[in-house]
């Protein structure tokens, strides 16, 4: 009897088979060069029907998409099944059903692909007509860029594609490359992760096996040769290196997991910037600006690949092993820009007209170089188009300075026979000022966007702010300051001069001794009242910093603004001639009239940088605040609660820097969104530089605040040995959750504890013991601390039952703001959640939800679906979640407002938890009625039928029953949304919030 090449589960779009499902008989007569022979001897002149009845048995691919050896190797599953005479090849099984998780090939992961593209779910892929995730990258989206993962690179393999143009035919390229012989295939480089050519060279023997037909290609045999951790793939991994170096890694090493350290570090190590070979420094290379832009830019797929592509000379230098730049070629290069602008911008006038009240006045004192003021003025109409009042200054310009009226339009322009200098056109120009600000502005500068936008916002914040200060960049993109430091004995100190302009000090905004008048903007009545500059500093030098520090005595405050950003020419518009001479003579002039203040400054040496970059008010205490990450709202699962806290603090006046244990991994400028602009945070760190950064900074914080558990008992040792940099420093650890009851919990419910062994689950009194010996060992790190917050008084009650009395509760806190959408507009039912690991509640609620709800829902309309949103570590596989038909998994989500307006029901199906559940108060905050566990609405407080509907966690089909109620039944539905907002609105109260905060941090200073 025939066997026929299995049947599909399941047909997408009628009709259309995908082309991992046929047969390719010119493929697989050269794939076997022995099939001719096997058919005479046989009787077979069919060679697919020679396949289907002896090809399968034998371990034969029916093409080139399908790897059936492979496959029988990567699934003990379809090995057993095999030898059980279930299926009659490997390729059955990937028909029946095994390619719906499945991968067929080494060179394409199933999971992985689907684990990049979240949208593809089961549900998307049915619906657009594709199988799974092979189908859909073969069909559509290599044509459209997706990725097929780390050892398949498009660009790679177009570039192969035009190199050798007869070999790559209208299949694709994937499917070409399949089939080209290996003298082409190891010729040039499919992905940057493999280098083909130097595997051969380094193992001869590879080639060896590839003549003898065992192997395809290199890089076939490094993916699926039987000893893996014995070859390296390129010259910038080690093997054995990285597993010395990465300890934490070995574990997840073989067996069921990883294949090699090499698999780990592609998946993570690549994208953490750990080291992947002596006397390469990935993670100081991916801080590069350059690295930075082109990996999230998506044009290499890591830091490593690009490292790699950059060796190879496929990538720009990132230049951490050159010299820095020179700087007289950065400034001759800014001097070129606004002499190839000049023209251009001489073709119209700039318009500073104003009509009515001028928001500010922008003072320039101008000496000849016409192309550098053009370039300055248009940078800052384009900057800003608000009322600007322009005065200018030609201090006794020879060029066409002297023209000035028929390039810019509206402008004030006071003319000099001879040079005046800076100081008196300054105060010249003074008199004519209108506007309730003034900006000092040289004709230097460039601009960064919205910078006169920021910088007035921060003038007039507060009423006690007198100026502004900016960021001011070199034309080599290195800080010219951050703020600048006045030392005791009369010396500045641009802060953090010649660093990278975007590192966290000089990222957030704070009080300063003075700024550079480059760009300076002041109130003008301050300005009046003071007579502008002090005429001792004539013609200049000095005067700027003796003005703000008359601000200062009559009570203003200078204010650096990070977010005004501009880039300086420095000595461009005086010239370095002379100018040492002058600074000298003034910088004593300054030293004698300000002795009184002078006293009270930091002594002149860069370890005081620290001290001296901020004006502390007697009153503002500093917060060290810790955290496993930089608290992202976003990342769920108790961050926002921390970044409430962030923001609490800083509403409460104390300077906060966030420090995290485990170096951030997102690109800097997409974390400062989320949080307050007064806020330090310590992108740049992780534990290892804990000890040398709190030695930087002895003595320089109040208040340590150290989120999570964890993380006291990991910090401990650290903070044992740094607390003499810690003298007189509060402490509080905020637990944010007691886990002990929940890992009971969830021992009982899936037989597993937190890190996935089995155990089993304990009651009465042997549960009592068991608890109080988790509560022991969970908080023996506690002791440390002056004050130990729960986020509830239950949380608190277990705490006191592990003998510290000294505990505090701090909740949520929350805006009620109900989207306004009615309950016919909106259908489908919403999880949000955070999924950092497979282990998680979140997880495991989720896989209960699908696995057993979902098909209960009966009373349902068939399209009704759950919408899975919530950011998805890169470690979690959300795929078997994804692949069923009632499911779609949306990811991480900016816009809540738009995302809580659409569905009709929230479901949080927590099977084990501990502490309070944000996402049911954050539901119904924004008026999404929902279904809960009871063990949620226990925590919360809240009654059923109330508030909430809830039912136990081990019933399946009342928590199926409950969902079609709430959703078909609008009267439930009206009254559930009204009364949880009155609840969430009494328990989440932000001043509430703020006041309890506040009296944590008091009680914890003593």
């Amino acid at each position: 009897m025939t066997a026929m090449l299995p049947p599909l589960e399941t047909i997408p779009q009628e009709g259309r088979i995908p082309c991992w499902r046929r047969f390719e008989s010119d493929w697989y007569r050269l794939r076997y060069p022995d099939v001719a022979e096997l058919m005479a001897q046989h009787g077979y002149d069919d060679v697919q029907r020679f396949y289907e009845e002896i090809g399968c048995h034998r371990g034969h691919s029916p093409n080139r998409y399908f790897d059936e050896m492979w496959y029988r190797q990567a699934y003990p599953e379809v090995r057993r099944g095999l030898l059980e005479r279930r299926w009659p090849s490997g390729f059955a099984h990937y028909c029946a059903g095994g390619y719906k998780q499945c991968s067929p090939h080494w060179l394409f992961d199933e999971a992985a692909y689907r684990r990049r593209y979240v949208a593809l779910t089961g549900h998307y892929l049915a619906e657009q007509g594709f199988y799974n995730g092979y189908d859909h990258y073969l069909s559509y989206g290599e044509q459209h860029g997706f990725k097929a993962g780390p050892f398949c690179d498009v660009r790679l393999l177009r570039a192969m594609a035009r190199r050798y143009e007869a070999w790559f035919g209208p299949e694709g390229l994937l499917a070409s490359w399949l089939v080209l012989p290996s003298h082409i295939a190891d010729a040039a480089p499919a992905s940057w992760y493999f280098d083909a050519p130097w595997y051969l060279q380094t193992y001869p023997e590879v080639q060896e096996a590839i003549a003898a037909g065992e192997y395809s290609n290199a890089l076939h045999h490094y993916l699926t040769n039987p000893t893996p951790e014995a070859f390296n793939p390129s010259p910038w991994f080690d093997e054995a290196y990285y597993r010395e170096t990465s300890p934490d890694i070995l574990p997840s090493l073989g067996g069921d997991g990883l294949r090699n350290g090499y698999e780990h570090f592609v998946r993570f190590g690549a994208h953490e910037g750990r080291s992947p070979a002596k006397g390469v420094d990935l993670h100081r290379y991916k801080q590069c600006p350059l690295v930075w832009f082109d990996c999230d830019g998506g044009v290499f797929e890591s830091p490593f690949a690009r490292f790699v592509a950059e060796k190879h000379g496929h990538a720009t230098p990132a230049g951490i092993d050159d010299p820095a730049v020179l700087e007289d070629q950065t400034r001759q290069l800014f001097r070129d820009d606004a002499a190839l602008a000049l023209p251009l911008l001489a073709r119209q006038k700039l318009d500073f007209r104003v009509w009515g009240m001028p928001e500010v006045s922008v003072i320039m004192v101008v000496h000849d170089q016409i192309d550098l003021t053009l370039q300055a003025l248009a940078s800052l109409r384009g900057n800003y188009d608000g009322a600007i009042e322009l005065i200018l200054v030609d201090s006794g310009s020879c060029d066409e300075t002297t023209g000035l009226e028929t390039l810019v339009e509206g402008a004030i322009i006071l003319r000099h026979k001879v040079n005046i200098g800076y100081l008196l056109g300054c105060n010249e120009a003074l008199a004519h000022v209108t506007a309730p600000a003034v900006l000092y502005l040289n004709n230097d500068v460039r601009l960064y966007p919205d910078a006169l936008h920021h910088a007035l916002r921060r003038l007039y914040r507060a009423e006690t702010t007198g100026a502004v200060a900016a960021r001011l960049v070199r034309t080599n993109m290195q800080l010219q300051e951050a703020g600048s430091i006045i030392w005791r004995d009369g010396a500045t100190y641009g802060y953090r001069r010649q660093d990278d302009p975007n590192i966290p000090e000089a990222s957030f905004t704070r009080d300063v001794d003075y700024g550079s008048a480059a760009f300076l903007l002041v109130k003008a009545g301050l300005l009046r009242r003071l007579g502008g500059y002090d005429t001792r500093y004539w013609p200049a030098y000095f005067e700027d910093t003796d003005l703000c520090v008359r601000l200062q005595k009559i009570g203003a405050r200078i204010v650096y603004e990070p977010l005004a950003m501009v880039e300086h020419l420095e000595f461009g518009s005086s010239g370095q001639s002379g100018s040492h001479s002058l600074i000298q003579r003034h910088w004593k002039v300054f030293a004698q009239q300000h002795l009184e203040f002078l006293r009270h400054q930091q002594p002149r040496h860069i370890r005081n940088a620290l001290l001296g970059r901020e004006r502390r008010r007697p009153d503002r205490q500093r917060v060290l605040l810790i955290e496993d990450r930089i608290p992202l709202r976003g990342l769920g699962s108790g961050y926002v609660r921390s970044n409430d806290i962030v923001r609490a603090l800083v509403a409460l006046d104390y300077h906060v820097t966030v420090f995290p244990v485990m170096r951030e991994q997102l690109p800097a400028f997409l974390l400062y969104r989320d949080f307050p602009e007064e806020v330090e945070l310590a992108f740049d760190h992780d534990m290892s530089t804990l000890p040398a950064f709190l030695e930087e900074r002895a003595g320089y914080y109040d208040l340590l605040w150290v989120g999570r558990t964890h993380n006291m008992a990991r910090l401990l040792p650290v903070l044992n040995e740094a607390s003499r940099f810690l003298p007189h420093c509060g402490s509080v650890l905020d637990t944010e959750v007691v886990a002990a009851p929940r890992t009971l919990l969830q021992q009982a419910v899936t037989g597993l504890l937190p890190d996935g062994t089995p155990a089993a689950p304990v009651k009465g009194e042997e549960y009592e013991r068991a608890l109080d010996a988790l509560l022991t060992e969970e908080l023996q790190s506690a002791h440390y601390c002056q004050q130990i917050i729960a986020v509830t008084e239950h949380d608190a009650e277990l705490i006191r039952r592990a003998g510290y009395g000294n505990v505090m509760v701090l909740g949520h806190s929350m805006e009620v703001a109900p989207t306004p959408r009615p309950y016919a507009e909106r259908r489908d039912i919403l999880f949000l959640g955070a999924f950092h690991s497979e282990q998680s509640p979140n997880y495991d609620s989720m896989t209960w939800f699908v696995e057993e709800v979902l098909p209960h829902l009966k009373a349902l309309p068939e399209d009704v679906c759950l919408h899975i949103a919530g950011y998805v570590h890169p470690s979690v596989d959300m795929t078997a979640l994804g692949q069923h038909p009632r499911v779609e998994i949306i990811g991480p989500v900016e816009d809540l407002t738009a995302l809580f307006d659409t569905y009709r029901v929230f479901v949080a199906p927590t099977r084990f938890a501990g502490g309070l559940p944000f996402k049911v108060q954050e539901a119904a905050a924004r008026g999404l009625p929902m279904v809960v566990t009871d063990l949620l609405r226990e925590e919360v407080g809240w009654q059923t039928e109330e508030s909430l509907l809830s039912v136990p966690a081990d019933e399946p089909m009342a928590f199926a029953v409950a969902v079609e109620r709430l959703y078909n039944d609008e009267a439930l539905w009206q009254r559930l949304r009204h009364s949880a907002l009155k609840a969430v609105q009494k328990d989440t109260d932000p001043e509430h919030f703020r006041q309890a905060l506040q009296h944590i941090v008091q009680a914890s200073l003593g």
